[in-house]
């Protein structure tokens, strides 16, 4: 048996040197999942010639750190081996763990790999030595060793795997590296020296074994200083990317904080539970608010007193229930003034699906609402003024209409009271001619009347939205006009998909009927007539109805006229007042829609209504308001 030990300098170092390569390398096989598809080979070579270079540095040192009694000497091309098995299984473990599609399952294959490969990088390194005398190896030792170096490679990479910060790091690389310790020097307690012979050449090589360990620490301090500026060169490219990384960072976020500002908006944080906390420099810029005064929910001072309430009920809502937040309410500026802003909020969750931040913006709508509120005045003035108008109209028209009467009654007492007069039958022609004329004209001003009242009261109508299913109610309004669409000698087609939307059936059905009631009235009466009722999806959940016919056509410098009040384009060959597409534009536009028109002459029209699938309900979506922050 040989009297063996081990310098506690060189023990120390080898330790360190196998800590500070586990960090490097994990640090470095992290960036590969990240890197571009160029880069990642190049990021998995860097890490595993990291850290199976500086595991078979700390095994060599730490196999120049033992201390026996006989000379030892290693073999070049087995130690050489040992480095090669040492990088390659690294590399080969880091390659599988951070491929595309790679889990946390997988470390169970890159574990268990890289642990046997320092393994065998260790009894490789052992069977390097050349000694005389024989090695032994005490099999429960070496399963121990073994068991340790595929638990701690396992534990590693898996900390390695999931998203962590640098403290995590640190955890995952001090357990590599004093696993990988711990597994070197498990490995040597297994091992058994016994000297060849005694006596003399016992005294001899022990001797040469004085002389060698100044010789074996400076081989040991020379790997060491190799392995260190190995390692320093891998953190210095590391620490060139994360540089990179930085600067990519703060390019998309100059980019991000531009297109805020470019909507005039206002861009905040708040932390999991939904408090404003940390430096807000957007909403303290908006409010005037410090960050004392905002923190919490302290910035509920700075929205309006009656949005307090509601905002904080709905935001507490989203928060608990973890969904997008969308709301409106009005905010106290700096200057005193009161803005109108829509918030929009999400929740940003972290790698175990818990809500880590909540990123927002608060964006400025003021011109907005003051412009419809401006509209809905001036709208509702004009109904009032065409109400007005209309009502006034009507009281001097029923009294036309009466004297009229009052004339036809006394037009038999004037032809009995001109008797045998010459003129008496001219008189009387020309008296019921003058009174069939002014009949005519009392009863077209009570249509146009009747017109302006109606039109005046769309505006405020009640809409009761309902899911519609428009091919059924189509093809309802098509043989409700069946026999009007026979007697002009065409054909109706309704597509057998329309798709279902929620709205008004009795606005639908007077914007579709009316359509169609127009197609039908304007065919050409030199082909057979064709109208086809067809939908397709619009932009923004929206659907585009189209009524298409093969009639006379409209002028191009009459389209944006046909939707005038009482104008009609074309022949007049036909009866009406001018107030249909009046009447549906009305509709559509109070439905929340638009509708265009496409013509040629002589080839036919195509009316398109487009509307939202869902109801409009007004100004915001369902969701109600919010607690707020700012950047």
């Amino acid at each position: 048996m040989v009297h063996t030990g081990y310098d506690p300098a060189l023990v120390a170092l080898s330790v360190a040197i196998a800590v500070l390569a586990s960090y490097t390398a994990l640090d470095l096989g992290g960036r590969v999942r990240g890197a571009a598809a160029g880069l990642r080979w190049a990021w998995v070579a860097a890490a595993s010639i990291a850290m199976g270079g500086g595991i078979w540095s700390m095994h060599f040192i730490g196999m120049l750190a033992f201390e026996m009694d006989m000379p030892a000497a290693y073999d070049p091309g087995i130690t050489l081996l040992s480095l090669l098995i040492a990088v390659g299984a690294t590399g080969a473990a880091l390659a599988w763990v951070s491929r595309t599609g790679a889990g946390e399952g997988d470390v169970l294959v890159s574990g268990p790999l890289m642990g046997v490969g320092i393994a065998g990088m260790h009894y490789t390194g052992m069977a390097a030595m050349q000694v005389p005398g024989s090695l032994a190896h005490s099999p429960p030792l070496v399963a121990l060793s073994v068991a340790l170096a595929v638990t701690a490679a396992t534990a590693a990479l898996w900390l390695t795997v999931r998203r962590h910060g640098v403290w995590q790091k640190l955890a995952a690389a001090g357990v590599m590296g004093l696993a990988v310790a711990g597994m070197h020097y498990t490995g040597m307690a297994a091992a058994t020296f016994t000297a060849e012979d005694a006596g003399a050449h016992a005294a001899h090589h022990a001797a040469q074994a004085v002389a060698a360990g100044a010789g074996r620490q400076n081989l040991a301090l020379s790997v060491a200083g190799a392995t260190f500026l190995i390692l320093f060169l891998a953190m210095l490219a590391a620490s060139i990317d994360q540089q990179r990384v930085q600067r990519d960072l703060q390019a998309s976020e100059g980019r991000f904080r531009a297109a805020v500002q470019a909507v005039r908006g206002v861009l905040w944080t708040n932390d999991a539970e939904g408090r404003m906390v940390g430096e807000q420099p957007g909403w303290a810029h908006l409010t005037g608010q410090t960050r004392v005064e905002y923190e919490g929910v302290g910035w509920a001072a700075a929205v309006h007193p009656d949005d307090v309430r509601p905002t904080m009920e709905a935001w507490n809502a989203t928060v608990a229930s973890r969904r997008p937040f969308v709301h409106e309410h009005r905010v106290r500026a700096r200057d005193g003034s009161w803005r109108h802003y829509a918030i929009h909020a999400v929740p940003v969750l972290d790698a175990r699906g818990a809500i880590g931040e909540w990123v927002g913006v608060h964006t400025d709508i003021t011109r907005q609402r003051e412009a419809e509120a401006e509209l809905r005045e001036s709208n509702d003035e004009l109904q009032r003024y065409a109400y007005i108008v209309s009502h006034d109209l009507r009281a001097p028209l029923v009294n036309v209409m009466g004297f009229t009467s009052e004339l036809e009654e006394m037009r038999t007492d004037i032809r009995q009271a001109m008797g045998d007069h010459p003129q008496a039958a001219r008189v009387d022609a020309d008296l019921g001619e003058a009174l069939g004329f002014i009949k005519a004209a009392v009863t077209r001003m009570e249509g146009l009347i009747a017109a302006i009242l109606k039109l005046s009261r769309e505006g405020r109508r009640s809409f009761n939205p309902e899911r519609l299913d428009m091919t059924a109610l189509v093809q309802g309004l098509a043989d409700a006009q069946r026999h009007q669409i026979d007697a002009a000698g065409a054909t109706v087609s309704v597509a057998p998909d329309l798709p279902r939307i929620v709205a008004d059936r009795i606005a639908i059905e007077q914007v579709i009927g009316n359509l169609i009631d127009n197609a039908v009235k304007y065919l050409d009466p030199a082909r057979p007539g064709r109208i086809a009722i067809t939908a397709h999806p619009a932009g923004g959940n929206r659907v585009r109805f189209a009524v298409t016919d093969n009639g006379r056509g409209i002028a191009e410098r009459d389209h944006a006229r046909v939707f005038e009040l009482f104008r009609r384009s074309g022949v007049q060959d036909r009866p009406g007042e001018g107030i249909g597409l009046a009447h549906v534009k009305a509709l559509v536009r109070s439905l929340g829609g638009r509708i265009d028109v496409t013509s040629e002459l002589g080839k036919g029209t195509t009316f398109d209504v487009t509307l939202p699938r869902a109801a409009a309900t007004g100004r915001g979506e369902p969701g109600d308001p919010m607690g707020l922050a700012a950047e």
